[in-house]
């Protein structure tokens, strides 16, 4: 891919409509150039802030000259740590859904695969008898191994059960072979 076609593509163009929630004053990087690193990174494997940084650090010249940017040096661990305390993740959410919806929309045929996981360091009340926590349920596509559409929730407010009938609602799917846990095995026939 050139440098036009990536710094003209929807995703890109996407992550630049997110309103940036910083003050004027200090800005080192720009909001969308931090996400895409992050993104980028996690799409290689990176596990952690601190591999986001290294990830940042290995391909800055490469990152710099295909953004067209002037940066001295890439977001540290703590910069994408504060970043993604203060980033509304409900419409980087549905930015990323949209995206993903005209990227990949499923075809007949094709076999998704839709789990929830609990995000890791979300849990509140930990002494309590039933903790609150966030969790991700994602659709997964087997044949082009990514990610269709996610949600997130948290356990006392929504089930998982719900928001995967959401999912499945908002992903319109015909023709799709669906696998699920266990869990989504309900009388209650799910909404066409």
């Amino acid at each position: 891919m050139d440098r036009e076609s990536i710094l003209t593509s929807s995703l890109v163009q996407r992550l630049q409509c997110i309103r940036d929630y910083r003050a004027g004053r200090g800005k080192r990087y720009p909001l969308w150039m931090m996400l895409l690193i992050a993104l980028l990174g996690v799409m290689s494997g990176c596990q952690g802030y601190k591999a986001l940084e290294e990830f940042g650090i290995r391909h800055h010249q490469k990152l710099s000259e295909v953004l067209e940017l002037n940066l001295e040096r890439m977001p540290s661990d703590t910069t994408l740590r504060r970043m993604f305390q203060a980033i509304n993740f409900e419409q980087l959410t549905q930015l990323f859904n949209t995206w993903a919806k005209e990227q990949f929309a499923p075809q007949a045929g094709e076999w998704v695969a839709v789990d929830g996981k609990s995000i890791k360091g979300t849990v509140q009340n930990r002494s309590d008898a039933f903790q609150n926590f966030v969790s991700v349920v994602s659709a997964y596509s087997h044949q082009r191994r990514v990610v269709l559409a996610h949600k997130s929730f948290e356990n006392k407010v929504r089930s998982e059960i719900q928001v995967v009938e959401q999912l499945l609602a908002e992903l319109s799917l015909t023709g799709v072979v669906v696998s699920m846990d266990a869990l989504h095995c309900q009388k209650k026939p799910l909404p066409v």
